[in-house]
């Protein structure tokens, strides 16, 4: 069942954007291309020009759909990213996409302010897609739920690491490891907004079943231990000023392995793909029942934190 009108014509209304946050550059520029002088003189975030001309420009972008409209919380941020990302409109406020655009995407990554930012569009009945973490509270994380699951609301969310070009072989299979045993990966910046990203990489890898969760750490130093219902333990270091990387260590019973990601570009196009097919065919590319299992570890992580360390089992969040 498409969600859209015209499934080869989709315009898509984007809203941005968060402190060290790009996406609205990099993603607009996937579906509209871009203007290669403006974006590599004057993108305020210098990794984006660097792997998007990389990219040869008649398969850079993503065919039938095209960001249209624009709103970021400071206009001259929204007027600055259509220049660059070739984005026709740019609006005064969120809902002046409403009836302009067939699908919004939310390239905001703060999980508590994602409630707010999509209930003009939830009212409206636009599907969605919302930046990772989609919450990061139980209260929002009730929320999505009512509204997806219990009101039937078309809403997608997921970390881009979810499709990383490295992990794609374990995804499959981790057979010649044999049992895992032990997970683990290092994160660079806040666990609210970047311990997500080591999730939903290690998630679909694994299989939903996380039964505990303890954060060992701080606001600036999360080391985080989990426990999975197939006898694995993961820990995810989730530091403030560690080096970026996507390192993803395995190791089983037959041997062990260390993957890494180093290819931002086919991750985003992927991630951002699956939600125009997911437009197309009104099919989720994975239940949110893993969307709601991260969100449990997000929030376990951050309460853990907060309340002395603390186990805290995924089955009381």
């Amino acid at each position: 069942m498409k969600l859209v009108k015209n499934p080869e014509a989709i315009k898509l209304g984007i809203i941005g954007m968060t402190e060290g946050n790009g996406h609205p550059y990099s993603w607009s520029a996937i579906f509209n291309g871009y203007d290669e002088k403006a974006m590599t003189a004057e993108c305020p975030y210098a990794g984006i020009p660097v792997y998007l001309n990389k990219e040869p420009k008649a398969t850079l972008p993503i065919g039938g759909a095209k960001v249209t409209h624009i709103y970021c919380n400071d206009r001259k941020d929204a007027e600055h990213v259509a220049k660059c990302s070739l984005v026709q409109h740019v609006v005064s406020r969120p809902e002046d996409m409403i009836g302009q655009v067939d699908a919004v995407i939310i390239a905001t990554d703060i999980g508590s302010e994602h409630v707010e930012r999509a209930r003009p569009f939830v009212a409206a009945g636009l599907p969605i897609f919302i930046d990772k973490p989609l919450c990061d509270n139980r209260k929002d994380l009730a929320v999505f739920r009512k509204w997806v699951i219990d009101e039937k609301h078309w809403i997608m969310s997921s970390s881009c690491m979810r499709y990383a070009k490295g992990y794609l072989p374990y995804r499959l299979s981790t057979h010649e490891l044999g049992d895992l045993r032990f997970v683990s990966m290092p994160m660079s910046k806040k666990w609210e907004t970047y311990g997500i990203h080591a999730l939903e990489a290690i998630l679909p890898i694994v299989g939903p079943g996380f039964k505990t969760i303890q954060n060992l750490g701080t606001d600036e130093r999360n080391i985080v231990h989990m426990t999975h219902a197939r006898g694995i333990d993961i820990v995810i270091a989730c530091i403030k000023d560690v080096q970026y990387g996507g390192a993803l260590r395995l190791a089983g019973t037959k041997g062990n392995v260390e993957v890494s990601n180093n290819d931002s570009f086919f991750s985003f196009k992927a991630q951002l793909k699956a939600f125009v097919d997911f437009l197309r065919t009104g099919e989720y590319p994975f239940p949110f029942s893993e969307t709601e299992e991260l969100m449990k570890l997000v929030i376990g992580g951050i309460e853990s934190r907060e309340n002395g360390n603390r186990v805290i089992e995924l089955k009381t969040i």
